[in-house]
């Protein structure tokens, strides 16, 4: 179910990381993304980037990777456990990050420094989303990484889940849809992403301003046809 914030921002980091691989050039099949952070956002993240076949996902708590096999309590933590690192790979956050491709991060602020950026893959993407202190300065990050984002306004790229939610429940009530699917919320994601036109698109926008007055519209049709289509 789209029931909070955590699914809004999951729509919204999928449109953001869609648009940031077309500026570095890489695909979502080919690409390993580190998620810092197990709960309830990084499972609505994990569960959207999953339908779309992404080459690799690893997720870590405080304490490292988790891994397919560890008896983990919280559901969130279970099913992380047993849907990601399908290759079982083990380490710290910082461990984990040499040669990934792209971070995202809905945890705590201050866990990774800019050097350990610089040892991610060449054209590296890194959405630090804790609020307000990100889990590394944007500023030292983009010093190594082709893009950065945060959930911070004073910074390029801010993400969250405003430019999915008025939208998103405006196609719904279009549409009489009153069950939401992984169709419907990439639906929403796409319309998000090609809400930045190509001319405009480049490392400090991805995401569209949340004041842009077309994108919940976009937003809103894009969701009603997918539900439409699902009857």
């Amino acid at each position: 179910m789209f029931h909070d914030d955590q699914h809004g921002a999951a729509v919204v980091v999928l449109a953001a990381l869609t648009n940031a691989l077309r500026v570095v050039g890489k695909k979502l099949s080919d690409v390993r993304v580190v998620v810092g952070g197990v709960g309830a956002a990084g499972h609505a993240i994990i569960q959207l980037l999953l339908t779309q076949c992404v080459g690799d996902i690893v997720a870590c708590d405080r304490h490292g990777s988790l891994r397919p096999g560890q008896n983990a309590v919280d559901p969130d933590r279970r099913w992380i456990a047993e849907h990601a690192n399908a290759g079982g790979r083990q380490g710290t956050l910082a461990e984990v990050l040499v040669g990934a491709d792209v971070f995202v991060g809905v945890s705590a602020p201050s866990l990774f420094t800019g050097e350990d950026v610089a040892i991610m893959a060449p054209d590296a993407i890194v959405f630090a989303l804790a609020n307000p202190d990100p889990e590394v300065n944007p500023i030292a990050a983009r010093a190594h990484a082709a893009l950065v984002a945060t959930g911070r306004s004073d910074y390029p790229n801010q993400i969250n889940n405003v430019p999915a939610s008025p939208g998103f429940f405006r196609g719904m009530l279009d549409a009489g849809a009153h069950v939401i699917t992984d169709t419907i919320m990439l639906a929403a994601a796409r319309a998000i992403a090609d809400a930045v036109a190509a001319p405009e698109l480049n490392a400090s926008y991805i995401v569209p301003s949340v004041f842009d007055p077309a994108v919940a519209p976009a937003v809103a049709a894009a969701v009603a046809d997918a539900a439409r289509a699902e009857r």
